[in-house]
């Protein structure tokens, strides 16, 4: 049986399986940290980490080399933890299991992790290579991006040196990035007095699953489905109609990727439990005629099961506010970019949605390329939870990446890429957000472009790294560091 450690180039993908051994959700980098540590020493190379858990390796030139800038390789460390629901595995525990399907590499049953593991990869890679040309190199490993770009906002002054930053971390070939979106978190939070569940109704637990999620940067615009979004329209319709009530709601599990699933406990009369169970199936061939070549029909699923009956049911006026504000609340693609028809300007999406034991926690990504769009969609999402006097704040704000068209070095790699390809590659803007503008701020004067091989679908089970992209990817990179 094939596996990665058989793919070029060789150097790249062994140190890529070396990453899926060790598991590295976000907030839980400490063991990948310290294995990068490890590596450069090993090396004989100067290697330091700060109290974020980023890591920084410096590499000399090779010989005749010396008068060269630095260039600094950058890649987050940590990956996003997504599985099917019937994949049995702890993201901090578990190794990621690779398979080989035609010309990609998947996981199975999970996020893959090549967002941002093979950038990663490949600046081990050329750590470790002694038969590659280049100038003084280093690498900056960054700890937390998916979750907020942490590692990056914590690095201090002096960490890491240099003056040419290549961020390893877009994912189309074809593409090279010059600037990015920046986004803050909407958090909102509100507690509750709960009531008891009402003698003589019955309990059912309704599960939408199977959507396709993704990345919310650069697939919101695609219009896949929020589970959390089409869980509070079936709700919201369902109180009204068969007078239900609503004991818990779950539904997304990271800031950054749409959800793909949600689950609500709720109760109901009896009489009405026929009706009920004939509008899930109502609303489940809405969603099939609605999402008809957006989402997988053999994997969506919208049912009901019975179970056991709760203790405690949410107060229905703070019920119809909750359900009221989540319908109201902006998610998706908010406007697009005035000038540039076909790119995303600024976006929201609703991601994680807990309600329960007298507490509710909602968490929205707002992004925008422009700076005083971001903060409309925050001021929009405060108004539609005003209704429930939930508390709202705005955290972890990031700054948006601007575009430098002098930049020497998209001059160089657009060279490379021409002289490779017989073609000029995409430059623009990419929705999602990179580190590259916070990294800017801790070193002053870095020139910096992204580029990568092609990944579909990051942050989802359905993850997939081209295999044919990587190679061309390592060796466009190798030319650019012989080049500069």
């Amino acid at each position: 049986m094939e596996t990665i450690l058989s793919l070029s180039p060789k150097a790249l993908w062994k140190n890529f399986h070396s990453l899926t051994q060790i598991p590295r959700p976000s907030a839980h980098t400490k063991a990948v940290s310290d294995f990068l540590v490890n590596f450069g020493k090993k090396l004989g190379l100067e290697t330091k980490q700060d109290e974020m858990g980023n890591v920084f390796i410096k590499k000399p030139a090779t010989p005749g080399m010396e008068y060269k800038p630095v260039v600094i390789l950058q890649g987050h460390i940590d990956m996003v933890p997504q599985k099917n629901n019937d994949t049995a595995h702890d993201f901090e525990k578990d190794p990621i299991e690779t398979i080989i399907d035609g010309g990609w590499v998947k996981a199975k049953g999970t996020t893959l992790g090549a967002d941002n593991g093979i950038g990663v990869a490949a600046a081990m890679a050329v750590l470790e290579a002694e038969d590659l040309v280049h100038g003084p190199v280093a690498a900056l490993f960054t700890v937390d991006e998916e979750t907020g770009m942490f590692g990056a906002f914590g690095l201090q002054p002096g960490f890491a040196e240099g003056n040419i930053l290549l961020n390893l971390d877009t994912e189309e070939e074809g593409d090279i990035c010059v600037g990015c979106a920046g986004g803050t978190n909407v958090n909102i939070n509100l507690e509750y007095k709960e009531e008891d569940a009402p003698e003589g109704d019955i309990a059912y637990k309704i599960a939408l699953t199977g959507l396709r999620g993704g990345h919310s940067g650069v697939e919101i615009h695609e219009g896949r489905a929020n589970a959390n979004k089409e869980m509070f329209r079936f709700l919201k319709d369902a109180v009204r109609e068969l007078d239900i009530c609503v004991s818990s709601v779950q539904g997304g599990n990271m800031h950054n990727a749409i959800p793909r699933e949600a689950y609500a406990v709720v109760t109901l009369q009896p009489e009405n439990e026929e009706a009920f169970l004939e509008m899930i199936d109502d609303f489940e061939d809405i969603l099939v005629d609605e999402y008809e070549g957006i989402e997988d029909m053999s994997k969506l699923g919208f049912d009901a099961s019975k179970c056991a009956m709760p203790q405690f049911i949410i107060p229905e006026e703070i019920q119809d506010s909750i359900i009221q504000a989540i319908n109201a609340c902006p998610n998706g693609v908010e406007r697009m970019v005035p000038l540039m028809p076909a790119t995303v300007e600024s976006s929201d999406n609703l991601s994680i949605v807990e309600v329960g034991g007298g507490k509710m926690h909602v968490l929205l990504l707002a992004r925008s390329s422009s700076e005083s769009r971001r903060p409309y969609i925050c001021s929009m999402i405060e108004s539609a939870f005003a209704i429930t006097g939930a508390k709202v704040a705005f955290e972890g704000d990031y700054p948006g990446w601007d575009p430098n068209p002098d930049s020497k070095i998209l001059k160089a790699l657009k060279a490379n890429y021409e002289k490779m390809y017989g073609k000029e590659p995409n430059v623009g803007s990419i929705h999602a957000g990179l580190e590259c503008g916070i990294i800017g701020a801790s070193v002053p004067g870095l020139d910096m472009v992204s580029f990568g091989p092609t990944i579909c679908h990051p942050h989802s089970p359905d993850e997939k790294v081209n295999i044919a992209t990587v190679e061309r990817f390592w060796e466009l990179l190798t030319m650019t560091l012989a080049n500069i």
